[in-house]
């Protein structure tokens, strides 16, 4: 089977071609691998004030790819510390938090918070991210995003022109 390439000779797919508040439309898991989306994102939870459940989930993502084992208990009591504890400063509201206790910490696997990070995950998949989509945050950033494609394709077209012109 012959792979199909782009213009730019990479292989072509749909989710590669989708760029910025397209990709962001498809999936809250696009979303949060986007800098750029994360951003406002938060921007948007921090006026609805519930910022806590994205910063955990990003916390949590970090947490996951630590390999040293000090790191780990550093970090695990860090998340526990500010989003799961009771007097924890971010609060977030899953359940079972009350069963993961801080003897748990001295010992960490990456996988630890999974549970409660999951949890978080769906509640921003099912309540956050729809109105997320419908919110002036995100439709303004995709204003400007499709003014600056359609000032750049007017550019493309004009240079076009002006090769075909001069020559």
């Amino acid at each position: 089977m012959e792979k199909i390439n782009d213009s730019d000779g990479n292989p072509s797919s749909s989710q590669q071609t989708l760029k910025g508040t397209s990709r962001w439309t498809t999936s809250l898991e696009n979303l949060l691998e986007d800098p750029e989306g994360v951003k406002r994102f938060r921007e948007f939870l921090k006026k609805e004030f519930s910022e806590e459940n994205v910063l955990f989930w990003l916390a949590c993502e970090e947490f996951k790819k630590m390999q040293d084992k000090k790191q780990m208990q550093e970090k695990a009591k860090e998340i526990y510390m500010t989003f799961l504890s009771s007097k924890a400063s971010c609060q977030v509201n899953v359940e079972g938090q009350s069963r993961l206790n801080e003897t748990i910490l001295g010992e960490p696997h990456p996988l630890m918070f999974q549970k409660l990070q999951d949890q978080i995950f769906n509640l921003m998949k099912y309540d956050s991210y729809s109105r997320f989509l419908k919110s002036d945050i995100f439709l303004k950033h995709k204003r400007a995003e499709e003014q600056e494609e359609n000032s750049s394709e007017a550019q493309t077209v004009a240079k076009r022109a002006s090769r075909i012109y001069n020559t």
